[in-house]
C-alpha cells in the first residue's frame, strides 16, 4: 500500500466523523476504501479521502446521504436542498481555522454538523493521543476561537455550534482523571475562578483538569462567582494561589483584584496569604496596583502554578 493510505481512526479523526460513521457509509453507500490492507484492514487513499471529503461537505449542506454518496462515488456535485442553501455551516460558510492540526478541521467539521456523537468521539480521541495540554492549545481552543470569529461575524447564526462544541469540551474535560495524590503531606489547593458577571468558564475548566493531571489539589468555582463568595472561599481554603480569569474588559474588575490581593487566611499570629495570579484576555493593558503575577497559556500556566511553594506566595 502506498504510504499516504490512512487507517479508519485517522481518517475519522482528519473529516469529524467516527469511525462507526465511516463504516456505515461504507456499508450503506458503497463509499469505502478501494483496497484492504492484507484482505481486512482498511486502508484510505487520498482519492478516498477526496470522496469523503465531498460527502462531508454535500450532507452539511443537506444534501440526504444517498445522493451525497451517489455524488461523491460520481464526483459530480449534488444540489442542496431549498432548506439548506444559505443557511448551512458548511462548504463556503467553514469555519475559519488557518493552518491547524488534522484534528482540528475534523472537530470543527462535525461541530457544524452538530453531530454529538462524533465530537465527543473526536475530543476524546485528541485527549488520550497528545495528551490534555496540547490538545487544549492545538485542538480544543483553535476550534473553540473560529466557532466564535464566525459567530462575531454572523450576527445570531451559528450560536448552536458553540453551545454544542462548549458543551462538551466540558464533559471531555471533566472525564480527564487527576492524578493520585503523592504521598506527603497535604498541600493547599489552587482556587480557580471566573470573576463575577464572566461566563466564560472553559479555560479554567482546562487549566483546572491540567493541575488535577499534574497531582495538585484544585478549587474550580466556575463562572461568575460573586465577590463575596469570592473572598469567603479564600479565607476558608488558604490557598496557594488565587487565579481569576476575565475574558472581556468589562468583568476584569480591578478593585475585585486588590481586595483578593489583600485577604489574609489561617489562625492569629501565623497568617497567610495566597499568591494571586490575572488570567484571560480581559486584564490586557491595565494592570492593578497590587503585585499580581499573569497566566498566559495553558501549559505555562500549569508550570508556574506547580512551580510555587507549597505555602503560596507573591508572583
Amino acid at each position: 500500500m502506498p504510504a499516504a493510505a490512512l487507517s479508519t481512526g485517522a481518517v475519522a479523526r482528519r473529516l469529524g466523523v467516527s469511525p462507526t460513521t465511516l463504516r456505515s457509509w461504507e456499508r450503506r453507500y458503497a463509499i469505502g476504501p478501494a483496497r484492504r490492507e492484507d484482505g481486512r484492514h482498511r486502508r484510505w487513499t487520498p482519492q478516498d479521502i477526496a470522496r469523503l471529503e465531498l460527502m462531508c461537505r454535500l450532507t452539511a449542506q443537506g444534501v440526504p446521504p444517498a445522493e451525497a454518496a451517489r455524488a461523491a462515488r460520481d464526483g459530480v456535485p449534488a444540489a442542496a436542498g431549498p432548506a439548506a442553501e444559505g443557511r448551512s455551516p458548511g462548504g463556503p460558510n467553514a469555519l475559519p481555522l488557518g493552518e491547524v492540526r488534522p484534528e482540528c478541521r475534523g472537530l470543527a467539521r462535525a461541530a457544524v454538523r452538530l453531530d454529538a456523537p462524533a465530537v465527543e468521539e473526536l475530543l476524546d480521541a485528541a485527549l488520550a493521543e497528545h495528551g490534555l495540554v496540547t490538545a487544549w492549545e492545538e485542538v480544543i481552543a483553535p476550534t473553540l476561537h473560529a466557532v466564535g470569529r464566525k459567530w462575531a461575524s454572523a450576527g445570531e447564526r451559528y450560536v448552536e455550534v458553540e453551545h454544542l462544541l462548549s458543551w462538551y469540551v466540558s464533559s471531555a474535560l471533566r472525564r480527564v482523571r487527576p492524578a493520585p495524590a503523592p504521598g506527603q503531606p497535604r498541600t493547599p489547593p489552587v482556587l480557580l475562578a471566573c470573576v463575577p458577571g464572566e461566563q466564560h468558564s472553559l479555560p479554567m475548566e482546562a487549566l483546572a483538569a491540567a493541575l488535577g493531571e499534574r497531582g495538585l489539589a484544585v478549587r474550580m468555582f466556575g463562572p461568575a462567582l460573586p465577590a463575596d463568595a469570592l473572598h469567603e472561599a479564600v479565607r476558608r481554603t488558604g490557598p496557594r494561589a488565587v487565579v481569576l480569569w476575565a475574558q472581556s474588559r468589562t468583568t476584569a474588575d480591578r478593585a475585585l483584584v486588590r481586595s483578593v490581593a489583600g485577604i489574609e487566611w489561617g489562625l492569629r499570629g501565623a497568617r497567610g496569604h495566597s499568591a494571586l495570579f490575572l488570567a484571560g484576555p480581559g486584564w490586557a493593558g491595565a494592570a492593578p496596583d497590587v503585585r499580581a503575577g499573569r497566566l498566559f497559556g495553558l501549559r505555562s500556566a500549569v508550570d508556574t502554578l506547580d512551580a510555587l511553594p507549597p505555602g503560596g506566595s507573591a508572583p
